[in-house]
């Protein structure tokens, strides 16, 4: 395999912007250099030449949260098409969560879904483990170097993954060998909102009362009680898709590395408010729900001053179908994989963040987080997982370039002013052989 040699790029890694040059060889970047090429190597014929001048390099993402469907729900999306997507946005690793059909609740499923990915994933990957109220058991036994975390819904969610069990919920924060990263919006509350909107709006309940029916005290009951058990069994906890200001003062801030509880927001709680409802509608329905400007503004705060340390997608494709449904019937979750890269450039440029932030949010933290052996950074001898984005190319959404198998986006039509223009997995660039399968099982350290 020829060696690869990108040069002159403007390199984001490790909290700096520097001119530099990236060599490849196989799956691992075996140099990074800092100023000048220096000219032997510009001379040499040995390596194939990327010319990255006015580019910008950065790790590949690693996102913590997406569902790609399978098995069960394969007309939604599947392994297969949802990694390609991701690949073609700059996502190179990614973690799947459990609430598949079936649910990824017995280390059968858990394997089954490995088995699944091999040979098939552009991206690589990892699958969490669900827990549910009766296998504690299995959870107790998990092997930590193979799964990013048990994810516990401690909210409504597809099959049997409600966990309501008070004794089930502390044996997991007490005995959990890895992280626990929690789906935290109160059940009763949202139980009784729903009976009382549906009482007074009936046939009239439209996608914009789904904030009031998720709302803000749903959230917080919930990631308290979350926060109190990880406190009360020194856990390693980490809560999902932050959504509300409120919740925003249950985290501290300061480095990753000096915190036991961390937090994860994502780009379309940055990105959308509830003001978007009445022309969106369903298409923004998710879980938690999109809320208002205020909570949105909080949200971004936190990301500058560390109470929230991962940014994600929570990547949820539906069919148009199941989205065109009535609000009651309408499933929750947006496509988002592909995209979110350049949602978050979008978000640099309107002064959100710096671009060595996004990068450390978005690639750095998970790897730290998660354990994750060798990638999230530009490292000599990590592996060769990289995105080169033009930051001067416009790029359109529409029907003809969304990869997620349910063809359809909530930011269809909206221009962003930079384009994903090479994604290196394990050395493969995606977008020179798109029917490369480069993506390999991520590998986790002991937490």
């Amino acid at each position: 395999m020829q060696k690869i040699l990108i040069h002159d790029a403007t390199i984001i890694n490790q909290g700096r912007e520097y001119t530099g040059h990236v060599i490849i060889n196989g799956d691992r970047i075996i140099e990074v250099i800092e100023g000048k090429l220096p000219k032997s190597l510009n001379e040499s014929t040995e390596y194939k030449r990327i010319d990255a001048k006015g580019k910008l390099l950065m790790p590949g993402v690693i996102d913590d949260q997406v569902h790609f469907r399978e098995p069960g729900l394969t007309h939604k999306a599947n392994i297969e098409t949802e990694s390609l997507a991701a690949a073609y946005g700059g996502t190179t690793t990614f973690m799947e969560m459990p609430n598949t059909k079936p649910s990824t609740t017995t280390m059968e499923a858990l394997y089954d879904k490995l088995d699944r990915a091999n040979g098939r994933s552009t991206a690589n990957y990892s699958f969490f483990f669900g827990a549910s109220n009766d296998n504690l058991d299995i959870v107790k036994a998990l092997d930590p170097t193979l799964v990013p975390g048990v994810k516990v819904f401690m909210g409504s969610s597809t099959g049997n993954m409600l966990v309501d069990d008070e004794d089930v919920l502390r044996g997991i924060f007490k005995h959990s060998p890895t992280l626990v990263a929690t789906h935290c919006e109160d059940e009763a509350t949202i139980k009784k909102n729903m009976f009382d909107y549906v009482a007074t709006y009936g046939d009239g309940l439209h996608a914009m009362h789904h904030p009031m029916i998720r709302n803000a005290d749903a959230c917080y009951l919930s990631s308290s009680k979350a926060i109190e058990l990880a406190n009360a069994y020194d856990a390693r906890l980490h809560i999902l898709h932050i959504s509300t200001a409120r919740e925003i003062a249950l985290f501290a801030k300061g480095d990753l590395a000096d915190k036991n509880i961390t937090a994860e927001a994502c780009v379309h709680h940055l990105w959308f408010t509830e003001d978007e409802y009445p022309t969106l509608g369903n298409k923004i329905k998710c879980n938690p729900a999109i809320k208002s400007k205020s909570d949105r503004a909080a949200i971004r705060a936190a990301l500058l001053d560390g109470r929230i340390d991962v940014m994600a997608t929570d990547h949820a494709p539906h069919t148009v179908e199941e989205k065109s449904k009535p609000y009651v019937e309408a499933p929750s979750g947006l496509p988002l994989v592909q995209h979110s890269l350049q949602m978050a450039l979008a978000l640099v440029e309107q002064g959100v963040m710096s671009r060595a932030r996004m990068v450390e949010l978005m690639c750095h933290n998970p790897a730290r987080l998660f354990a994750v052996h060798q990638r999230g950074y530009i490292k000599a001898g990590y592996f060769a997982d990289l995105v080169l984005v033009d930051p001067k190319k416009p790029y359109t959404i529409n029907q003809e370039n969304i990869l997620h198998k349910c063809a359809w986006s909530p930011l269809e039509g909206h221009t962003f002013s930079s384009s994903i223009e090479k994604t290196f997995i394990n050395g493969i660039c995606i977008q020179d052989e798109p029917n490369a399968r480069p993506g390999v099982a991520a590998q986790f350290q002991i937490k």
